[in-house]
């Protein structure tokens, strides 16, 4: 199995474990004498069970991200990397909005509000970052699809 179908497998598992959960909150308290719709020792067993798988997949996961490497680079370092691209694109971003001045005098005597950053360079360096982390990104996803999981 590639490492991406072992991605694409935790989320499947993620997804089952939610809905098991709530079937189980469902049926958790019924009326004296009625029957739930679905056995909660069944739900309890297949919880555990889908834990266990999770648990299996996470760390593989995380064994083949540290064993991967491009160029002297380890895939576990380069999603930290891609993390915080994505997270100072956004930061610069925020930064350059409330730095841009857009309140309207309608006299000469309203207070006037100037700009104490240079938004323009902000902007640029977030969309530097944006491009750094599609390049990144693009990367991963390569590595992801030609790396198997390791057991």
């Amino acid at each position: 199995m590639k490492l991406a179908e072992g991605l694409i497998q935790r989320v499947d598992v993620q997804k089952r474990l939610r809905e098991t959960e709530k079937r189980l909150e469902r049926i958790a308290v019924a009326q004296e004498g009625d029957v739930p719709a679905e056995d909660p020792q069944d739900l309890l067993h297949q919880l555990s069970r889908l834990y266990e798988e999770l648990n299996s997949l996470i760390c593989r996961i995380n064994r083949t991200n540290c064993a991967v490497e491009e160029d002297g680079t380890s895939l576990a370092d380069m999603l930290v990397q891609r993390d915080l691209l994505q997270k100072k694109q956004a930061t610069w971003r925020e930064i350059a909005q409330a730095g841009t001045v857009t309140l309207a005098r309608h006299s000469s005597r309203e207070v006037r509000f100037v700009s104490t950053i240079p938004v323009a360079d902000l902007q640029r360096q977030a969309d530097g970052y944006a491009q750094n982390y599609r390049e990144l990104d693009t990367r991963i996803q390569l590595l992801n699809w030609t790396s198997d999981l390791l057991d």
